[in-house]
């Protein structure tokens, strides 16, 4: 077993600042937005984020994705810069919040820094123990591959051995994705990326397809599932179905099975190998409803405890188990947060 070492992971995605309120409904109508859903802002959501700093008790908390899922690793782990994050920032005030969140957390982050734009944000509306998502991606839109083909970065790709990617950063730079899973793919490392939002299967799905043959394990909840079969014409809404199909996609390194988890909620989470018929659950353990903050970063959470063990080279079982338990703590808190000692146990 390798022991944990600096830039073992490397993860890409869009770095934002959570601007996080608990809201009434009414606030969800009238930007025409649904609860547990993610999206990308129109025009038409730009004045959100002021009405949530101004009306509303407004937590700012580090937040993207990837950047999450690093920071919660990187907690369980107690190494820092085990993980590098690459993504675009401003050159502002919340480009400096987020880096000093991400950083204090253990993540070794490799920003951009656009000169044209401020650091993305994103609304997260809490209503009871729902969130709904808003992302304004602002200067994480202004990723280029450029920033990869450094000498100093070009080192920390080539010296990882697990990458971690999300489908909200297709929108972003395909290209950076595309480029990172065929490096791995032909050196025989692991590369796995989150369906992340049903918008990606529903206006990404040719990005998906040239993907797939590359990704070793691929992450979703139950709505991004249906979603990517109603997409690819699956015919089915049963998501032991739609795991077993994703599972047995064309892979382009054959010595490595693919693995797909589909989280739905406090339902089982369910785990697929390609090669084999076998859908197996991992129960979730119920929250009381006042135990249960909020659900925003629970998904993110699941991914860095799972990562977290996989990178000890931990069995399965023993990542999804992390995973939820993560995903757990997460869920008590408001945001994507956490302190003290992870008490998880294999």
């Amino acid at each position: 077993m390798e022991s944990l070492r600096d830039g073992m992971l490397v993860g890409l995605g869009n770095p934002l600042l959570d601007i996080s309120a608990v809201v009434e409904k009414d606030l969800l109508a009238k930007y025409d937005m649904q609860p547990n859903n993610a999206i990308l802002a129109e025009q038409k959501h730009m004045p959100i984020y002021q009405e949530l700093i101004e009306k509303y008790q407004a937590e700012y908390i580090a937040g993207g994705s990837v950047q999450n899922s690093l920071r919660v690793a990187q907690w369980i782990l107690r190494r820092p810069r085990t993980a590098v994050f690459f993504g675009c920032v401003g050159q502002d005030e919340y480009a400096r919040i987020l880096e000093e969140r991400a950083t204090s957390n253990g993540v070794n982050v490799q920003y951009q820094r656009s000169s044209t734009n401020p650091t993305g944000t994103c609304a997260v509306l809490v209503t009871g123990t729902q969130r709904s998502l808003c992302a304004n991606l602002a200067a994480a839109n202004d990723f280029t591959p450029e920033h990869l083909q450094s000498a100093a970065n070009q080192a920390f790709l080539a010296g990882a051995q697990y990458f971690y990617v999300s489908g909200f950063f297709f929108t972003v730079s395909f290209e950076s994705a595309l480029s990172v899973a065929k490096q791995a793919a032909a050196s025989g490392r692991m590369f796995m990326m989150n369906l992340s939002a049903p918008f990606v299967p529903q206006f990404y799905k040719s990005n998906l397809e040239e993907i797939f043959p590359f990704v070793d394990v691929l992450f979703g909840n139950e709505t991004e599932a249906v979603a990517l079969a109603k997409e690819f014409n699956y015919g089915t809404d049963d998501l032991r179905s739609i795991g077993k199909r994703i599972a047995a996609l064309p892979k382009e390194n054959a010595k490595r099975k693919r693995i797909a988890i589909i989280t739905q909620g406090s339902d089982p989470v369910l785990l697929i190998e390609s090669g084999t018929e076998t859908v197996r659950e991992f129960p979730v353990q119920k929250l009381a409803p006042e135990q249960m903050v909020d659900t925003n970063g629970a998904g993110d959470a699941f991914v860095g405890g799972f990562l977290a063990q996989l990178l000890q080279e931990r069995s399965l079982d023993v990542c999804v188990n992390c995973g939820i338990w993560a995903a757990r703590e997460i869920i008590q808190r408001s945001g994507c947060t956490f302190e003290g000692e992870p008490s998880f146990s294999a």
